[in-house]
This record gives C-alpha cells, structure tokens and sequence, in this order.
C-alpha cells in the first residue's frame, strides 16, 4: 500500500476517524504491513505487547485457549490494549483467512 491509501484506510478506522490529516500521514508512514496465511498466530495471549494491528483484508479470529471471544474483520483492529495499560496479552488472535495488517508500534 502507498502512503495515500493507508491514509484514507486510517480515516476510516473508527480508533482513528477524527484525527487530522496530518497525524493520520504520520502513522500511515509509521504503519508496516504484514501479510498472515490462514491459520497463523498473530499474537499469543501472556506475551508482551507493545503493537496495535489493523485488519485490512481477511477475518481474525479473538480467542483464549478454545474459547472464542470475537472475530475481527476489515477496519477493525486488535492489539491496543497492551499499548495503552502495558500489560501482558489478554487473548491470542489467529488469522481466520489470509490477512492483510497494519501493524502501528508503540
């Protein structure tokens, strides 16, 4: 993605819909992209954190253990809890489908 479509995807983040453009260019430059296969663990629930991801493409899957929690899709996002209180994981997240992230560091 060029910076100009990751700025107009951020804008349509409901985390991020009323940031101005320009804060909105910085993170869409900030921002990396990785691609998940079906299947994949993104985040293991006890891990530290320290990234919020983005769901461009594809659905993901909320869980603890066998337990599911929610399934995430395009524009909605995952991660930030950790961010913000500094604690460890408090769920792992598995892609349901293959997946396009955003992935926004600390």
């Amino acid at each position: 993605m060029i910076t100009v479509q990751k700025v107009l995807f951020l804008r349509n983040v409901q985390l991020f819909s009323g940031m101005p453009p320009s804060e909105l260019s910085h993170l869409a430059g900030i921002a990396e992209e990785y691609v998940f296969s079906a299947g994949d663990t993104i985040i293991t629930e006890g891990e530290h954190g320290d990234s919020l991801y983005l769901i461009v493409e594809g659905t993901v899957r909320v869980h603890r253990g066998d337990t599911d929690l929610a399934e995430l899709g395009p524009e909605d996002y995952f991660g930030e809890m950790s961010i913000l209180d500094g604690e460890p994981r408090s769920a792992s997240v598995t892609a349901n489908t293959d997946c396009l992230l955003l992935c926004i560091d600390q």
